[in-house]
C-alpha cells in the first residue's frame, strides 16, 4: 500500500479522466478535498501522536532512571543505617566496658583506701594500747617511789610530818582505779 499524503489526493483531481456518463466533477472535486482535509488532520494527529509518544517514552525513561536511583539511594540509606546501627552498638559497648573498668578502677581504689585505713586505724589501736601500757607502767613505778618515801618516812620518822597513814593512798582515793577504768572505757 502506498503512503497517501493530502497533497497526494489534491494533485489527483487534475489525473482523473472526463468522460461523459461520469460522477460530477464538483462533487468529486468537493470530496477529494474533504479527504485531503481529513487526510491532513489525521496526519497532524498522527504527528502529534507520535511526538507524544516519543515524549511520554523519554517521560517513562526518566521515570524509571529515577526509580532506580531512588531504589539505589533506598539500598545505600538502609545500610547506611544498619552501618549506623552497628557502629552504635560497638560505641556502646566501648562506652559500657569503659565504664566498667573505670568502676572497677574505683572499686579497687575504695578498697585500697578502706584497707589503708583499717591498717591506720589497727596502728592507732597498738599505738594507743602501748601508750596505755607505758602510762600504767609510769603510774606504777611513780607509786612504787610514793611507797618507797612513805616507808622511808615511816622509818626517820620526823617530827611535825603526818603520819604515812593521813596520806591518802592509791587505793584510797581511787585515783588509780580511775586511771584503770579510763584504759578499760577507751579500749571498747
Amino acid at each position: 500500500m502506498m503512503d497517501l499524503t493530502p497533497l497526494d489526493v489534491r494533485k489527483k483531481k487534475d489525473d482523473f479522466r472526463r468522460i461523459v456518463r461520469g460522477y460530477d466533477p464538483a462533487q468529486v472535486e468537493s470530496f477529494l478535498d474533504l479527504v485531503a482535509d481529513r487526510l491532513e488532520r489525521l496526519v497532524q494527529s498522527e504527528l502529534r501522536l507520535k511526538e507524544q509518544g516519543e515524549l511520554l517514552r523519554e517521560q517513562l525513561t526518566a521515570f524509571q532512571e529515577r526509580e532506580r536511583a531512588l531504589n539505589e539511594a533506598l539500598v545505600t540509606a538502609q545500610e547506611l543505617r544498619e552501618e549506623a546501627r552497628a557502629q552504635a552498638e560497638k560505641a556502646a559497648g566501648l562506652t559500657v566496658r569503659e565504664a566498667q573498668q573505670e568502676a572497677e578502677a574505683l572499686t579497687r581504689q575504695a578498697e585500697l583506701a578502706v584497707e589503708r585505713s583499717q591498717r591506720s586505724l589497727d596502728d592507732l589501736f597498738v599505738r594507743r594500747s602501748g601508750y596505755i601500757r607505758s602510762l600504767r607502767s609510769m603510774l606504777e613505778r611513780f607509786l612504787e617511789e610514793v611507797g618507797h618515801e612513805e616507808r622511808r618516812l615511816e622509818i626517820e620518822g620526823r617530827p611535825g610530818s603526818q603520819a604515812p597513814e593521813a596520806w591518802p593512798g592509791p587505793e584510797q582515793d581511787g585515783s588509780l582505779q580511775e586511771v584503770g577504768e579510763e584504759e578499760g572505757r577507751h579500749a571498747e
